[in-house]
């Protein structure tokens, strides 16, 4: 399970949508296993004047968060990193300059899906990658 919520210029954000919702989705399903059908994204379009960033970023500066239950290895995770980071390069055209990604991993009882806490339910993947 992955919820992922991508920040942005809104503008940008609406130009780059399909390209970098496939190379997230992407990254994930090759680098920890993600089934294809389980994509959760939001994309969170702000107002130029809404989304400040350092000088040394350009206008198409994404902040990426996934939202992910607790399991995965950390080599498994820097290599998710990795692929995000290769993927929205090749895809969207955006430099890794401006992406930046925060994974946050939760206890699978921590969430609720589908009317059961997240540990109860039963997956067709692993977590333990």
């Amino acid at each position: 399970m992955a919820q992922v919520k991508i920040y942005g210029q809104r503008e940008v954000l609406q130009a780059k949508r399909e390209a970098l919702s496939a190379a997230i989705h992407g990254s994930l399903v090759r680098a920890i296993g993600l089934p294809e059908d389980k994509r959760f994204q939001r994309f969170i379009g702000l107002e130029a004047e809404d989304f400040l960033a350092p000088a040394d970023r350009s206008r198409e500066y994404i902040i990426i968060e996934i939202s992910m239950f607790e399991g995965r290895s950390a080599e498994a995770k820097k290599d998710l990193i990795r692929t995000l980071f290769a993927q929205i390069g090749q895809q969207c055209g955006i430099g890794p300059q401006d992406v930046e990604i925060t994974i946050f991993e939760t206890p699978r009882g921590n969430w609720g899906i589908r009317g059961v806490p997240g540990d109860e339910l039963g997956l067709a993947y692993k977590v333990d990658v």
